[in-house]
């Protein structure tokens, strides 16, 4: 814990605060700028002398309850929360499971992609967002139940349409090895998520290949650059893979392009003319 630094943060938050801000009367002239010391205490249930020695470099080890409601009254954001579990000695404890929502940035670059299929994935693998041109390379995503659209579950479970694993795509194999080792990592990342517990336990009970990748421990494998989706209705189409991590959220932006005037460029412009339309639904 480091009381003068722990200090020195919560007097700077607290001065950039107004009465107003946090739904205060103003009151009279203030001699200082922000809340009052008794105004944190009030809005985070403590008492003002308790808040005034954690001010003055001389309170106690603050609990994770006290520090929560601390964050909430001085109106902290994530990265200053987190900062704040650091200062009291006490790091911010691990998210409970995977983000699932997409900032709305990021849904706005999807659909300014046209030429591009893009989608964003979660920490286990989900696809929850994607665009048009997505969709028609690989699958209507909204046409399937959330449980088909975790791409680590497709691999080794299922469904397969027309014999085909992961939409006939050409690195179908080193997939599923990169896809055991980012589940690993989720799961150290959220050891107490219901959801990823479950998944693995499907997954083991399930698959015998995801049995033994698991079994190997690998964290770390080589990312495919290159891979051909082998579509019903265009034929082999090849692209370029890029990945975009959004660290914040612990997701992931998946772009895949074709090289310009190739035959698979074309092949994209045509699916983002047809979509999805030409396309039996799977799942």
């Amino acid at each position: 814990m480091n009381r003068r630094q722990l200090a020195d943060f919560l007097r700077s938050r607290r001065e950039r605060i107004t009465p107003a801000d946090v739904g205060l009367p103003g009151g009279p002239r203030r001699r200082t700028p922000g809340l009052r010391r008794e105004e944190v205490a009030q809005l985070a249930y403590i008492s003002t002398e308790y808040y005034a020695r954690l001010e003055q470099a001389r309170g106690p080890h603050p609990s994770r309850e006290v520090l929560a409601q601390l964050a909430r009254a001085l109106r902290l954001s994530d990265a200053e929360r987190d900062h704040l579990h650091h200062l009291a000695g006490a790091p911010p404890a691990p998210a409970p499971g995977p983000s699932r929502e997409v900032r709305q940035s990021i849904l706005d670059l999807l659909q300014r992609l046209p030429l591009a299929a893009a989608f964003v994935t979660s920490a286990t693998l989900e696809v929850i967002a994607w665009n048009d041109l997505a969709a028609a390379l690989m699958e209507d995503f909204s046409a399937v139940p959330r449980r088909d659209r975790n791409l680590v579950r497709r691999a080794f479970l299922g469904p397969h349409p027309d014999g085909r694993r992961l939409y006939g795509v050409s690195d179908s194999h080193a997939f599923a090895r990169h896809s055991v080792s980012q589940l690993r990592a989720a799961a150290a990342r959220y050891p107490d998520d219901p959801e990823v517990t479950a998944l693995i336990d499907e997954l083991l009970a399930g698959s015998a290949e995801f049995t033994r990748l698991w079994a190997d421990h690998e964290v770390a494998p080589e990312p495919t650059l290159r891979k051909t989706f082998d579509h019903p209705a265009v034929g082999p189409v090849t692209v370029n893979c890029d990945a975009l991590d959004i660290t914040d959220r612990d997701q992931r932006v998946v772009v895949y392009t074709a090289t310009p005037g190739s035959r698979s460029d074309e092949a994209l412009r045509l699916l983002s003319v047809i979509g999805t339309q030409r396309m039996g639904v799977s799942g």
